[in-house]
């Protein structure tokens, strides 16, 4: 009897069930390890500034799931979204995280979901005069930021969560050492690193001979450096259903 194929979800703690649900429901397994841990930012000095002064904003973007959850949260909790701040996030994931919280998205891209796609709405090409607010986790790329303060806007990054590593890898190893792993996922350069950094030097030769599903082309030259030996399916975008796509289509090649 042939085995199931086994899928490492790397999501977050708390978002990667329903990549799982759809990886078990086509008869594959799921095991679900975070490789990224989301924590409080270092400083909510710039949070609170913003919930005090977010009528004074134009736009405000939320560049993840992350930032919808830790973001929201906290402005909901002292104080309602001003009727005039319109709302915008990069993905489908993010737009119904904010559904979630009874609010409504006003402008997300329809196709491309990253920063790139939202930049491409007609309604962001002339920004003078505006003022934004971009709510997102430590670090990250200043896409977004650079292109908006480019088209006249004034632009304001608020940190609302940082993005850790897990710091126990005896689980990945010892998926490794016993073999049980058939295809890995990751849905950005750090859930990559952090795995890749997780696994060890006992760990990671045996990591990069395995098959990845990743989201983006920014991940497959990172997954080149460390020397991924398989190659990857690039889903195009890291929504479960693509992610889940990719993952079939991985499947069928090897199958």
């Amino acid at each position: 009897m042939t085995e199931p194929l086994c899928v490492l979800v790397t999501r977050p703690a708390g978002q990667a069930q329903g990549l799982c649900e759809l990886i078990e429901a086509a008869g594959a397994r799921a095991i679900p390890l975070p490789a990224i841990e989301i924590l409080p930012p270092s400083d909510s000095t710039d949070m609170d500034r913003a919930v005090d002064a977010l009528d004074q904003y134009d736009l405000a973007v939320f560049i993840s799931v992350n930032a919808v959850q830790s973001g929201l949260a906290a402005i909901q909790s002292v104080r309602n979204w001003p009727d005039t701040l319109k709302l915008a996030t990069v993905g489908p994931a993010s737009a119904a995280a904010v559904a979630a919280s009874g609010l409504t998205v006003d402008l997300h891209p329809a196709q491309s979901y990253s920063s790139e796609g939202l930049l491409e709405l007609d309604e962001l090409q002339d920004m003078h005069g505006r003022r934004v607010v971009i709510f997102r986790g430590n670090g990250g790329r200043d896409t977004l930021h650079d292109a908006l303060k480019a088209r006249g806007a004034q632009v304001e990054y608020v940190e609302v969560y940082r993005r850790g590593c897990p710091q126990d890898g005896g689980e990945l190893v010892q998926l490794l050492r016993q073999g049980r792993l058939d295809v890995i996922t990751a849905t950005s350069n750090e859930s990559l690193q952090n795995l890749y950094d997780m696994a060890g030097p006992e760990g990671q030769p045996l990591l990069r001979q395995l098959p990845l599903v990743i989201a983006s082309n920014r991940q497959a030259a990172l997954a080149a450096r460390l020397g991924f030996s398989q190659g990857a399916v690039i889903a195009g975008h890291a929504s479960d259903d693509a992610m889940f796509t990719a993952i079939q289509a991985l499947a069928a090649s090897l199958s």
